[in-house]
């Protein structure tokens, strides 16, 4: 049994509005030829793989089955799949290394939105008996739950639109970012509703995308990486799935995830997994995120969210800040459901 994880490599492929292709081995072969050179490691070095990605969004059932042709054929492998968010992938292997099952993992995550209506697929998520029926499409969710943290004076359409501000000027560094440049908060509050609350920056951009993320325990990953980012806790919870059955403006299961995993008063970095302008406001409250935290300095989701694999990217990016020392602690969010309806908190730590 391994007692610590660390991160030790990651990559990801640019966030697009339509990959240009229906297969995800295509966009898989690049991304994992990039985690793998970055963690020091040959693909038949890796003992498990685990990856997250939907079948109602691709459309035809085992769709993550025409993907695993992107690790090969020779040798045998031990793989397994969620339906969700790769950050959930990346859970399970991370168990699967400390109870010994395995000493390196690679996660991936990979999804193609631009093949349907996003906005449509996303309500099947939602109670089948009575919300489901109506089609309220997943903008509109997170309409209701912006305008409810507005009237509470929770969040205000001016911080929102700073938000979007500030992601679009962080991700203009990010060669992966979908939307980036440089914004006034001014001009971006004169842009009509889409939704009202939300206008057009206060949503996620459709995109096309994949990462993926490797681990390694213990010696294993000392071996690989001069600078590993060590996993020092990692925790989900779920608030319960009726939009009337919660409180909307909190997000319970966010704070009941970091208590568990532990985050740290001396956070230097926290990548946020917020679709939504309101909803990063939101996060950062229930987190109890100071001035002093740096918010998403990839841009975040706000500048590019491939569905399946946006939650994986920020474990990944917040990792890189580690490996790379530009942050000695950092957190990576991800979430799953509707209006930040499960949470999953991982802390990453430089080795003191």
């Amino acid at each position: 049994m391994s007692e610590t994880v660390a991160v030790i490599g990651f990559a990801q492929a640019p966030n697009r509005p339509s990959a240009g292709t229906t297969s995800g081995v295509e966009t898989l072969v690049p991304v994992f030829r990039e985690a793998l050179a970055a963690a020091a490691l040959d693909r038949r070095d890796v003992d498990f793989w685990c990856s997250g990605s939907s079948d109602y969004l691709a459309g035809r059932a085992f769709s993550f089955v025409n993907a695993v042709d992107a690790i090969g054929a020779y040798p045998p492998i031990c793989e397994s799949h969620v339906e969700m968010d790769a950050a959930w992938a990346f859970y399970e292997a991370y168990v699967k290394i400390l109870a010994g099952e395995a000493e390196t993992a690679l996660v991936y995550g990979f999804g193609k939105s631009s093949a349907g209506l996003l906005r449509r697929v996303l309500a099947l998520q939602l109670d089948p008996y009575v919300t489901a029926p109506l089609w309220p499409d997943s903008v509109s969710v997170a309409a209701l739950q912006a305008r409810l943290a507005l009237d509470a004076g929770l969040v205000t359409e001016r911080a929102m639109a700073e938000v979007a501000a500030r992601s679009r000027a962080d991700a203009t560094t990010n060669p992966y970012a979908r939307v980036s440049g440089n914004a006034d908060p001014s001009d971006l509050l004169a842009a009509p509703y889409v939704s009202d609350p939300l206008r057009a920056h206060d949503c996620a951009p459709v995109s096309d995308g994949a990462a993926a993320l490797v681990l390694a325990g213990g010696e294993r990953a000392r071996r690989h990486r001069e600078r590993p980012a060590w996993i020092t806790g990692v925790a989900h919870r779920i608030d319960p799935p009726g939009l009337g059955e919660r409180d909307l403006t909190a997000v319970p299961s966010a704070a009941a995830a970091a208590e568990a995993a532990g985050l740290p008063d001396d956070l230097d970095v926290a990548e946020l997994h917020a679709p939504f302008t309101h909803q990063e406001l939101l996060l950062r409250a229930a987190l109890g995120l100071g001035d002093r935290v740096r918010i998403n300095p990839s841009g975040g989701a706000l500048c590019g969210n491939p569905m399946f694999s946006a939650g994986l990217a920020r474990i990944g990016v917040a990792a890189e800040q580690v490996m790379s020392g530009r942050a000695r602690t950092a957190a990576g969010h991800a979430t799953s459901g509707p209006a930040l309806q499960q949470n999953l908190i991982c802390v990453l730590e430089a080795e003191s």
